[in-house]
């Protein structure tokens, strides 16, 4: 007896169904969903595709080697394209990695100046030899109905429960020196500066992942009045300075100042989650790129 194809019968019914509801598709996109070959830019346009108003230019989501017609074989997501993150996705047999900052060492990209340089070339030659296509997801991911990065970050943290999709958290009251317990031991983070007084009350927190700027930073202090600013990063003459002189003042006010890396791998992981939940059947890997700088 010959058994019958069960994603035949599956098609045949779904058919059916849609017929008789007086819906009328190509058959080819009842399989849409199953599709197990993508191209970089499949996924590229897939992503931005969830974007509010996207495409938008100028942007520095582009890619940064690589070219959009490549059949993915795996993913890596990352912060930065170290050659430790490439040679980890060569091990892995991954020719994709999604990155949220730059990959040569300047915000645009640019390589006319690193030209003949042997840290760019030795870079730029592994990516070649290897066929790796580099894409920045950077201005996109921030701007999701929900912003993925600022939503990793908070996963990581084990705040979710205060998440209510903006800046603004309301934790139950602790102590500065307290919330920066938590988020070193949470983010794996030896070391992290903060200004303020580790025993002041801390409820209402801003948390601004990565590095927006000193003045929108201090805009949105004055604004939300928060109890502690975390942020990954921000110039010394600019946040830091403002929060010293409140403090100064008599204001109970803190900052934590996390470090850039780590104040957004949280969105790298995010954008696993993104992969496995919207590329069905890519193997995709989260490799944390660290921090660059050390500490003693």
């Amino acid at each position: 007896m010959i058994k019958p194809n069960p994603n035949r019968r599956d098609f045949l019914l779904k058919t059916s169904s849609l017929m008789g509801a007086g819906v009328f598709l190509n058959p080819l996109d009842l399989f849409a969903t199953s599709k197990k070959d993508y191209t970089v830019g499949e996924i590229i346009d897939l992503f931005i595709s969830k974007v509010p108003n996207a495409p938008f230019s100028p942007t520095v989501d582009t890619l940064k080697s690589g070219n959009r017609e490549q059949q993915v074989t795996g993913i890596v997501t990352t912060m930065f394209a170290t050659l430790t993150v490439i040679r980890k996705a060569i091990e892995l047999k991954a020719n994709f990695i999604i990155v949220h900052e730059p990959t040569f060492y300047n915000h645009q990209d640019e390589t006319a100046w690193l030209d003949g340089d042997p840290v760019y070339e030795f870079k730029k030659n592994l990516l070649e030899k290897h066929g790796i296509a580099v894409w920045r997801n950077h201005d996109y991911v921030h701007r999701l109905q929900i912003d993925g990065v600022q939503k990793g970050v908070v996963d990581e943290l084990g705040w979710n429960a205060y998440y209510q999709q903006n800046a603004v958290l309301n934790l139950p009251e602790t102590t500065l020196g307290n919330l920066i317990d938590h988020v070193k031991a949470k983010l794996e983070v030896p070391a992290m500066r903060y200004v303020g007084d580790l025993d002041q009350k801390a409820s209402k927190i801003l948390l601004l992942p990565g590095a927006i700027g000193g003045r929108r930073q201090i805009e949105l202090l004055m604004q939300e009045k928060p109890d502690v600013l975390i942020c990954g990063e921000s110039p010394e003459w600019e946040t830091p300075e403002y929060v010293r002189n409140a403090n100064e003042m008599g204001e109970q006010l803190g900052l934590i100042v996390i470090g850039h890396s780590a104040s957004e791998e949280g969105g790298s992981e995010f954008m696993k989650s993104w992969i496995e939940e919207n590329v069905p059947g890519m193997p995709v890997t989260h490799f944390a790129s660290g921090n660059s700088l050390q500490v003693l």
